[in-house]
């Protein structure tokens, strides 16, 4: 029986810079077998690690669709993510996984069930995200786990309605996946709203916190699905304006963040009410973080 614990090693191919402290690393395993029946979904992490420096949890950035690689965008916060992106493209790092669950948007929700049919479709045209509009709303390094999810929706691009992407950083700097997020706008039915918290020079674009943007664009719906990650205080306030809007609670899917050492339910640090971020989570329907005591909701 294989070991949890042990994790593989891969390594980096290319390392793209984002902003002043966060680079994307694609990286590729060592062992050939192990990239080939290496699977995953949108929204899953990955336990990524140096020897002798230490562990943290990862979202995989990159999309299911592109084999025989990952990639993770990595901020600079900590001893561990300092020295990962002080590294090279050839180094050696070691990831196992994946763990958690994924964003629901096609076939049964990870939830249990499909979700309702919007008026005029049939309940086995909709279940999950499919058929219906998509809001992804993201702030900060919250882009990185919706990418995934995104890439994977354009992939299926004619099974979906409208699609709304909705960003903001501290400043422009910040922003990550620039080229992509003009590719991204240019996608059929699309549309691609930034903002920045400061105000700095040639930016033309919106200032203010992301719910800002809810005066650029029609957010209006019934039945879209929204999918948010971000800072603790964004997601409280984009949530609101989702519900004002008329987004249901199992409407609205949410990211969390929680500090994990295993990341397969062993040790306990990631625990939210009787919840486990790393194998509940860390996707949560407002449905269900609803039901979470006001002191252990990661909105609050």
């Amino acid at each position: 029986m294989k070991n949890e614990y042990i994790p593989y090693p891969a390594i980096i191919e290319s390392i793209q810079k984002e902003s002043f402290d966060t680079k994307t690393f694609k990286v590729a395993f060592e062992d050939k077998a192990q990239a080939l029946s290496f699977n995953y979904k949108p929204g899953q992490f990955m336990q990524v690690s140096l020897l002798g420096v230490g562990e943290a949890p990862i979202s995989i950035a990159s999309s299911p669709s592109w084999k025989g690689f990952l990639e993770f965008t990595i901020r600079a916060i900590g001893k561990l993510t300092r020295a990962i992106c002080q590294l090279n493209p050839g180094d050696r790092i070691y990831i196992r996984g994946p763990y958690g669950n994924s964003f629901p948007f096609e076939g049964v929700s990870a939830f249990g069930g499909s979700l309702p049919a919007p008026a005029g479709k049939r309940q086995s045209d909709s279940s999950g995200g499919k058929g219906r509009d998509l809001y992804f709303i993201a702030g900060g390094i919250g882009l990185p786990p919706l990418r995934s999810l995104i890439n994977s929706v354009f992939d299926q691009r004619e099974d979906f309605g409208r699609i709304k992407i909705l960003y903001g950083a501290k400043t422009p700097d910040e922003l990550c996946f620039r080229e992509e997020l003009k590719t991204w706008n240019k996608m059929a039915n699309t549309e691609v709203l930034l903002t920045v918290d400061k105000l700095e020079k040639d930016w033309k674009g919106n200032v203010g916190v992301v719910t800002t943007l809810w005066d650029k664009t029609d957010m209006t719906t019934t039945c879209g699905v929204a999918y948010v990650c971000g800072p603790p205080i964004m997601i409280r306030f984009v949530i609101e304006r989702l519900l004002e809007s008329g987004f249901k609670d199992e409407n609205i899917y949410v990211s969390l963040e929680r500090y994990m050492k295993c990341g397969i339910g062993k040790c306990g640090h990631c625990n939210i009410a009787e919840k486990l971020v790393c194998i509940d989570g860390p996707v949560f329907s407002y449905s269900q973080l609803k039901k979470f005591p006001e002191k252990e909701r990661a909105i609050a």
